[in-house]
């Protein structure tokens, strides 16, 4: 025993058993937006901050590790950096603070205020990677929403918890439409997400679109164009936080996010700067992973919570082209899409909705039967107009030869007035469904637009 005693003493384990502490590293390499450091031991995710050249700290993320070296990336504006500046770890947790508090007050991508009126002191917290809700729990869309649009109301009609995208290029008319939606939306709680767009649209949106009477039921997140990368990143998943909060408060949510493709733009830069090899027209393949990690957080909560999040997210078509990746890749994970038209805009038709390109997939299970009738038929009189139309321009068809044709010449003024609407205009579902009737002369009593 004594023997054994004595080997025990003296044994030393080939592992370091003692818990390891995680010591600062040195800055060694800065390429572009990346930061490269030795001596971090720290996993994807985690926070630390990095000296300056004047002795002050700039904030940054863990996106990746090669060997020995951790690849970081700053929130804020990369300045001051020098070489061997040491990276400390943060212990900054990812919750992020959410309440009532939050109402009637813009924010930056990391929740700080933007709006000149002091902190915010909350409650509760929340993740910002949110969490994944069983599938098989949610409660199903079986209401709907109105949004105050009729082109919208009649023809593709929301649900509560339905996520859709707007689908144009630039100057089209995308955040106009949000606004109009902003306003007329039936709904307990808005949270705006300004993702990568212009510093300039901000103020406007909130003063002119928003609102006093707006603001007071709203949440914004703006993060603009001349942000970090990792900034406008979070500023569309702090969005979505957000708006998860609320939800599971039980509350009808309102989430805009303009836009989803600056969201992915964003991480594109990101992918990119720590070697990720770009797939498909210089996108990385993490980005098609993020899209429907963001947008699969909207939608409906558990079933008896009783709340939601209606989703609308803006993309924007490069050239006008439906088929770019992220058009593309969003298109198939939404619940439908609204695509605006960059000639009807030109004519001056507005809302400049593409009625042949857009759909709502929930809609056959929120409206009435009637409803769903009259707005095929409406889609198929304008589709056999359009198809047509060069040939009634130049006046190559003769009336008569078709009747189909003919019923589409004398209907299409009347529809071409019901699908535009002015800026400041709200029309309810059952006054759309109305209106729809009577653009098609229907002698349908006009009953639709209930679920």
């Amino acid at each position: 025993m004594d023997n054994l005693a004595q080997r025990l003493r003296q044994y030393k384990p080939s592992v370091d058993v003692k818990p390891r502490i995680r010591a600062e590293g040195r800055l060694v390499r800065m390429v572009g937006l990346t930061l490269e450091a030795i001596g971090c031991d720290m996993p994807v995710g985690s926070y630390c901050n990095v000296e300056t050249a004047r002795g002050d700290f700039v904030e940054a993320e863990v996106v990746g590790f090669a060997s020995e070296r951790t690849f970081l990336m700053p929130v804020g504006m990369a300045e001051g950096l020098k070489p061997g500046g040491r990276v400390i770890p943060n212990d900054k947790a990812l919750n992020i603070p959410v309440g009532p508090e939050l109402l009637g007050r813009v924010l930056n991508g990391i929740g700080e205020p933007l709006d000149g009126r002091g902190p915010i002191t909350t409650k509760d917290t929340t993740s910002l990677h949110g969490k994944i809700i069983n599938p098989l729990a949610r409660k199903p869309i079986r209401e709907t929403l109105d949004v105050g649009i009729k082109a919208i109301n009649a023809l593709f009609t929301v649900g509560q918890g339905q996520r859709i995208g707007l689908f144009a290029g630039s100057g089209v008319g995308k955040s106009m439409l949000l606004g109009m939606m902003t306003r007329f939306t039936e709904a307990d709680i808005i949270v705006v997400g300004l993702v990568g767009e212009r510093g300039r649209e901000v103020k406007e949106f909130i003063d002119e679109i928003l609102g006093q009477e707006g603001m007071s039921r709203s949440v914004v997140v703006a993060s603009p164009a001349d942000d970090a990368p990792l900034m406008r990143l979070r500023a569309a998943m702090l969005t979505t936080s957000i708006a998860e909060y609320f939800r599971d408060q039980g509350k009808k949510v309102l989430l805009l996010m303009d836009s989803l493709t600056r969201f992915a733009q964003a991480q594109r830069e990101i992918a990119l700067a720590i070697g990720e090899p770009p797939a498909t027209k210089g996108y990385p393949p993490s980005v098609f992973a993020k899209i429907p990690q963001l947008v699969e957080r909207a939608g409906n909560g558990n079933e008896g919570t009783g709340g939601s999040i209606t989703a609308f997210y803006t993309v924007l078509t490069e050239g006008d082209d439906q088929q770019d990746p992220i058009a593309d890749a969003t298109r198939a994970i939404l619940d439908g899409h609204i695509v605006l038209s960059r000639r009807l805009a030109e004519e001056g038709h507005y809302p400049a909705i593409d009625v042949e390109a857009s759909i709502s997939r929930v809609m056959p299970q929120v409206v009435s039967e009637d409803h769903l009738k009259l707005a095929y038929s409406l889609k198929q009189i304008y589709a056999l107009y359009q198809q047509n139309k060069d040939l009634i321009s130049v006046g190559a068809y003769n009336a008569g030869s078709d009747a189909a044709i003919d019923q589409a010449i004398a209907l299409m003024p009347r529809v071409k007035g019901f699908l535009q609407q002015n800026l400041k205009e709200n029309v309810d579902i059952v006054t759309s469904y109305q209106q729809m009737n009577l653009a098609l002369n229907n002698q349908l009593q006009a009953k639709g637009g209930e679920s």
